[in-house]
């Protein structure tokens, strides 16, 4: 029997209590302080937001060891549990983030790793995913006495150091063969007409050739039931996008179909978030779709003409050059954001549909020999943090005090 073991049968044989989180720690949402980028002052104090530090500034508005918690944005994980960050010292916190502070009775640290269990998919709704204050108030923590939170914070400790520096290993050579992939593909989508004679070529602004459109906001209430819906998820984690990849439903009329509908060629990209590294991504719709609208987080470029392959897209708008181009040209106020109109400025040359087609050919082919010489590392990356999160879910797993 493990120490752990003794420590619970000793302790709580008859379970563990729950509680609302709201009682076991300090919640101090309301000391915090959004400020926009062009008015934050640069200094030597992180900045956080949902999920992690955005900037870095000359003031802070807290000082010690604090758990946050993302509250919208960037506030679930794939798993359906919450974004949580471990923060010390001098920091300041946005509206974007939840920030807990040890209370009597519970352990910071263990918080931060029980807080990392609950499913919170049920509470998550509307278009940028946002866990409410009251929910997060209400979240549910098993608590056992302090000796057996001590003892389950020392194992994971251990396991997370352990776990990270096999990780930290691993995404080094994973990274280094990601940037070989980059180098080729931007090399490849890179033209100078001028010096290459290419008379076939021709130079063209994106609205020359796109129609620019906003995409549906809806209240959570919409959400479940209805037509397929594309939602900012889908755009940020997929190049392209199929018919099979489109799970969301929402409540729409028949003029919203109408003027929303997605259809084969359509690209969309991303054009709000807490920083500028995440708008801009896009994602090129390769099936035909028979019903489908997009979310009023992302931006649809419909084609005017058909001098560009929908596949060809898809590689061209994730170059290193496109994403240099909407890093400098968004706006920032309290969120990143980016507009079709800026998208429409952005010039790019266009070979002819042959060329387009050979240059597809080989980046799918360049892209699937990434791939399977990579596959290997993004595995054993997930492995190690799948078994990571088993062994603390087992830990902090606890048998209910029976009801009286």
């Amino acid at each position: 029997m493990s120490k752990l073991d003794e420590l619970i049968q000793e302790l709580c044989p008859d379970g563990v209590e729950t509680f609302p989180l709201e009682e076991c720690c300090n919640i101090l949402d309301k000391k915090r302080k959004p400020v926009t980028k062009n008015s934050r002052e640069k200094g030597e104090y992180p900045y956080y937001g949902a999920n992690g530090v955005q900037d870095y500034v000359s003031d802070y508005i807290f000082n010690g060891k604090f758990v946050l918690v993302g509250e919208d944005g960037s506030v679930i994980t794939k798993s359906g549990t919450p974004v949580v960050t471990w923060a010390e010292g001098k920091i300041w916190v946005n509206n974007h983030a939840h920030v807990i502070e040890e209370k009597s009775g519970t352990m910071l640290r263990y918080l931060y790793f029980y807080i990392q269990t609950i499913d919170v998919t049920s509470l998550i709704h509307g278009n940028i995913p946002k866990l409410t204050g009251r929910d997060f108030r209400s979240l549910k923590i098993a608590l056992p006495p302090l000796e057996i939170q001590r003892e389950i914070v020392r194992i994971l400790d251990n396991f997370t150091n352990l776990t990270a520096e096999l990780t930290a290993k691993l995404t080094a050579e994973f990274t280094a063969r990601q940037r070989q992939y980059e180098f080729y593909r931007d090399k490849l989508l890179t033209f100078d007409v001028l010096k290459e004679g290419t008379i076939n070529f021709c130079q063209r602004t994106l609205g020359e050739m796109f129609d620019f459109r906003n995409g549906l906001s809806k209240g959570k209430e919409f959400f479940g039931k209805g037509t397929p819906f594309i939602r900012y998820t889908d755009v940020y984690n997929h190049r392209t996008l199929r018919k099979k990849d489109i799970t969301a439903l929402v409540e729409c009329t028949e003029d919203e179909k109408e003027r929303l509908k997605v259809s084969r060629g359509d690209v969309l990209f991303t054009r709000t978030s807490e920083t500028a590294e995440d708008i801009g991504w896009s994602s090129v719709m390769l099936d035909d779709m028979d019903d489908c609208v997009f979310n009023g987080f992302t931006i649809k470029a419909t084609p005017k003409t058909k001098e560009l392959l929908p596949e060809y897209c898809a590689y061209c708008f994730s170059t290193s050059d496109f994403r240099q181009y909407v890093t400098k040209h968004c706006a920032f106020t309290t969120r990143a954001s980016l507009t079709g109109n800026t998208i429409a400025q952005y010039r790019m040359t266009i070979p002819p549909l042959d060329i387009q087609s050979r240059i597809v050919n080989v980046l799918d082919n360049f892209e699937k020999i990434c791939s399977d010489l990579n596959i290997g590392l993004p595995a054993e990356i997930e492995a190690r943090q799948k078994q990571y999160e088993y062994y603390r879910d087992k830990l902090l797993t606890f048998k209910e005090v029976a009801a009286t």
